[in-house]
């Protein structure tokens, strides 16, 4: 908001728009054409006006760039007021069931979000026996994610995993960045077939993995929820970092700086519980069946070297835990 070129440059587009619009108004009339240009130029004017002349605080302002375009959004500071006038406009008992709401067995960052203040909360353990289908590995020695190696140092403890499950694996990444540079560490280090995200359309990746049944697959966030592999086929997952969101999403940077203002530690409050949730959901594309058995490997040495790495482990499946990798070989001959 304070960058002046950009103020000059919606300004200029502004008044571009309304001018377009205005000589699109006196055409309109002679073709449907033309009637369709201008009834999409005054859409175009009219949201543009909207996010400009919004100062209520309510709203994240916030832009993107593309090739060839650019897109600009307005996004809710905070829903829970409108979510909470929704709700008792529509007299009805509401429902919210997920495998991920609760945060180390609590429901607060969920209902606080929604600003859900009187409620009843349950939780029902997995009908998975985790003890015995999975097994949780947490090597010794990876390098911190801060420092340049790091992706490297995780694909050296990763490999041996790896020829451990056969393949079979899903390699999950917090960023397009390690995933590229994983890809490129691993293509001469494992036999199996390599799936990489972005080489093709995601369904055509998931269907090339069950069917060749001894595959590792590098993906990101969208593969870290909504995915559904039963059987073999899916046997280990990796987690290179605990998924704290990008700091510079403008609508994250908002949204804590707001929490800031109000006195309240959005790190613990916020960034911790929304990583946790993501965590859950990655850990989740594991076990999908009664017999189901993987391994999980979590490569995050913060985990037991932070003091908010507890509420992590108290958020994992009850599963067996090591940090041996032999242990994890011979999880894998049984």
């Amino acid at each position: 908001e304070g960058n002046p070129k950009i103020q000059a440059g919606l300004k200029a587009l502004s008044s571009r728009l309304r001018e377009l619009t205005d000589r699109l108004e006196t055409a309109s009339v002679r073709t449907k054409g033309l009637e369709s240009c201008f009834n999409r130029s005054q859409e175009l004017e009219n949201s543009l006006n909207i996010l400009l002349d919004d100062h209520s605080g309510k709203w994240i302002r916030w832009y993107e760039t593309h090739k060839k375009t650019f897109t600009m959004t307005r996004t809710p500071l905070d829903i829970a007021g409108e979510f909470q006038s929704f709700m008792q406009q529509n007299g009805a008992t509401w429902i919210f069931t997920s495998a991920t709401l609760s945060v180390a067995h609590q429901f607060e960052h969920f209902s606080r979000n929604l600003g859900v203040t009187d409620s009843d909360s349950q939780s029902w353990e997995s009908p998975f026996d985790f003890n015995s289908q999975s097994l949780f590995y947490h090597p010794r020695g990876v390098a911190q994610p801060a420092a340049p190696d790091f992706v490297q140092s995780v694909v050296d403890f990763a490999v041996p995993v790896l020829n451990a499950s056969r393949g079979r694996a899903f390699f999950l990444f917090t960023s397009h960045r390690a995933l590229k540079e994983a890809a490129r560490l691993l293509e001469d280090r494992i036999e199996y077939p390599l799936l990489v995200q972005g080489s093709g359309p995601k369904g055509l990746l998931l269907e090339k993995f069950k069917q060749a049944g001894n595959a590792v697959l590098l993906g990101t966030s969208s593969f870290w929820e909504g995915v559904d592999v039963r059987g073999d086929a899916l046997s280990c997952v990796i987690i290179d970092k605990l998924p704290f969101a990008a700091p510079g999403d403008p609508v994250l940077k908002a949204r804590l700086k707001a929490m800031e203002q109000q006195g309240v530690n959005p790190f613990m409050a916020y960034q911790i519980p929304a990583a946790v949730i993501s965590l859950r959901q990655g850990i989740g594309r594991l076990i999908r069946d009664v017999n189901d058995r993987g391994v999980l490997m979590i490569c995050d040495p913060r985990l037991l070297k932070r003091s908010y790495g507890r509420i992590f482990l108290d958020s994992v499946p009850p599963m067996k835990r090591t940090r041996d990798i032999e242990e994890v070989r011979a999880f894998f001959q049984t």
